[in-house]
C-alpha cells in the first residue's frame, strides 16, 4: 500500500505554528524602523501595525474560508488548483518549492546565526556567522526529517518561549511607562517630522514582520480535522500576533524615550529591555531572539521539506516517482526534504554574495528576504478573484467583502515593493522568470493533462 502523510497535528500545534512562524526577529527590530519612518509618532506607528495586521488577517481569513472547502496535500497549492486549475497550481508549487521556502529559510538561518555571533563576539558577516548558519540549516533539516513529531513539539515550545519577552515588555513596560510618565511623553512628543512616505514605509516594515502565516497551510493534509482546525488556527493565530505586536510596541514606549530607541539601531530593543529588566535582562534578550529565530526557522523548514513533494504528489515536476516517496519509518517525504536542504544552501550562498559582500552578482544582486514575499502576494490575486467567481454557495461577506479587502492588501504590497527596491525588482523578475521557465519546460515533457 502506498504510504501517505499521517494526521498527526492537533489544533494547539497548528496555532503555535502560525504564531511561531510569524513571530521572529522582525518584531524586535522592526519597531525601530517604524519609529524612524514616522519620526517617533507613536500613534502613526500603531496605525501602521494595525494596517499591516489587517492585510495579514484579511488574507488569512479568506484562505480559512477556502480551507473549509478544499483539502489535499499542500495548502496554498490546493487553493490555487481549486480556483485557477492544475496548471496555475503547478507554477505556484514550483515557486514555493524553489524560491519562496528556500530563500526565506536561508535568511532565517543567517539571522539566527547573526545573533549567536553577537553573544560570542564574532563578526556578523564573516565566516564564523556563515558556518553557524549552515549548521542551523542542517540541524533543523535533521529535526524535521527524522522526527516530525519532535519538530512539532519544538515549534510549540519555541512559540511559548519567544512570547515571554514580548509579553513581559508589553505588560511591565506599559505599567512602568504609565507610572513614570514615559508613555504619555512618547505619545505626545515627536522626534522629527515623518518622511513623506512615512506611514507607507512603516506599513511595509510591519507587513514584513507579519509574513509567514501562509506556510502553516502546508500541513493541512497532516492536520487532524483540518477543515475545522486550520481556519481556527489561521484566524486565532493572526489575531494573537497583531495583538502581541501592538502591545509590545506600546510597552517599548514605556521603557525609554523614542529617540533613544531610534538612535540605538538594532540595539534599540536591547536598550529598552536593559532599562526595564537591568543589564542582565538586556543580555538575555539576545538568547530569546535566537530562540525566536530558531522557532521561525523550524516552521519554515517544515514547509521547505515538503515543497517539491507537493508537486511530485500530483505526478509533476522532476522525477515525481522519486520526490513523492514517503519514508515508511519517519512518514516524511525524505527525498523532497533533501532537495529542500540543497535549495536552502544555494540561496544562502546567494544571499551572502548579494547582500553581505561587494555584490558578487552585480546587477543581479537583490534582497532575497523580501521580494519573494511580495511575489507571493501577487500570486494570491488571481486566486482571490476566481474564488469570488466560483464561491456561489458563500454569503456576501465571505465571497466578496473579505476577498476584496485581501486583494487591496496584495496590490498595496506590489506597489510598496517598487518604491522600496527600485531597479532591483527588475533583476529579481529576470531570475524569477528563468526559474519559472524551467517549470514550463518540465511541464511540456509531462504526459499528464492538466486543467488550465
Amino acid at each position: 500500500m502506498e504510504a501517505k502523510l499521517e494526521k498527526r497535528y492537533g489544533l494547539p500545534t497548528a496555532i503555535a505554528m502560525v504564531v511561531g512562524i510569524v513571530v521572529g526577529s522582525g518584531v524586535f527590530f522592526k519597531a525601530e524602523k517604524i519609529l524612524t519612518a514616522t519620526g517617533g509618532n507613536l500613534k502613526q506607528g500603531i496605525l501602521a501595525w494595525v494596517i499591516g495586521g489587517i492585510i495579514m488577517i484579511s488574507c488569512a481569513y479568506t484562505f480559512s474560508v477556502m480551507a473549509t472547502k478544499y483539502e489535499y496535500i499542500n495548502g496554498i497549492v490546493d487553493y490555487a488548483e481549486a480556483t485557477m486549475g492544475g496548471k496555475y497550481a503547478y507554477y505556484v508549487g514550483w515557486f514555493m518549492a524553489l524560491i519562496y521556502y528556500p530563500t526565506i529559510t536561508s535568511v532565517l538561518a543567517w539571522v539566527s546565526a547573526r545573533y549567536t555571533c553577537v553573544i560570542f563576539g564574532f563578526p556578523i558577516t564573516g565566516g564564523e556567522c556563515m558556518t553557524i548558519a549552515g549548521f542551523y540549516l542542517i540541524a533543523n533539516f535533521a529535526l524535521n526529517s527524522l522526527s516530525p513529531v519532535l519538530a512539532g513539539k519544538f515549534q510549540v515550545s519555541t512559540t511559548v518561549i519567544k512570547l515571554i519577552p514580548l509579553s513581559l515588555m508589553a505588560i511591565i513596560g506599559t505599567f512602568t511607562g504609565l507610572r513614570s510618565g514615559m508613555t504619555l511623553y512618547n505619545f505626545t512628543h515627536y522626534v522629527s517630522q515623518s518622511t513623506p512616505n512615512g506611514l507607507f514605509t512603516a506599513v511595509v516594515a510591519a507587513c514584513f514582520a507579519y509574513e509567514g502565516w501562509i506556510i502553516a497551510t502546508c500541513i493541512n493534509a497532516e492536520l487532524k480535522n483540518a477543515k475545522r482546525n486550520l481556519p481556527l488556527a489561521l484566524i486565532s493565530g493572526t489575531f494573537i500576533i497583531m495583538t502581541v505586536y501592538i502591545l509590545y510596541y506600546i510597552g517599548l514606549a514605556g521603557a525609554v524615550e523614542n529617540e533613544v530607541i531610534m538612535a540605538g539601531g538594532e540595539a534599540g530593543a536591547k536598550l529598552a529591555f536593559q532599562t526595564v529588566f537591568s543589564s542582565v535582562g538586556g543580555s538575555l534578550l539576545f538568547i530569546f531572539v535566537i530562540i525566536s529565530c530558531l522557532g521561525t526557522l523550524n516552521g519554515l523548514m517544515l514547509g521547505c521539506t515538503r515543497g517539491i513533494y507537493s508537486i511530485a504528489a500530483r505526478g509533476l515536476g522532476p522525477k515525481p516517482q522519486i520526490f513523492s516517496q514517503i519514508d515508511p519509518s519517519t512518514n516524511m517525504p525524505a527525498n523532497s526534504a533533501i532537495l529542500g536542504l540543497l535549495l536552502c544552501s544555494t540561496w544562502l550562498f546567494y544571499f551572502y554574495g548579494a547582500n553581505l559582500t561587494d555584490s558578487w552578482f552585480g546587477f543581479f544582486s537583490f534582497d532575497s528576504s523580501e521580494l519573494p514575499i511580495v511575489t507571493l502576494y501577487a500570486l494570491y490575486i488571481p486566486i482571490f478573484i476566481m474564488f469570488m467567481v466560483k464561491g456561489n454557495d458563500l454569503n456576501f461577506f465571505n465571497r466578496i467583502l473579505m476577498p476584496c479587502l485581501s486583494l487591496a492588501g496584495c496590490i498595496f504590497m506590489m506597489i510598496a515593493a517598487w518604491f522600496a527596491h527600485g531597479i532591483a525588482v527588475i533583476a529579481y523578475l529576470i531570475v524569477f522568470l528563468a526559474i519559472m521557465s524551467t517549470a514550463a519546460f518540465l511541464l511540456r515533457k509531462t504526459k499528464r493533462p492538466l486543467e488550465k
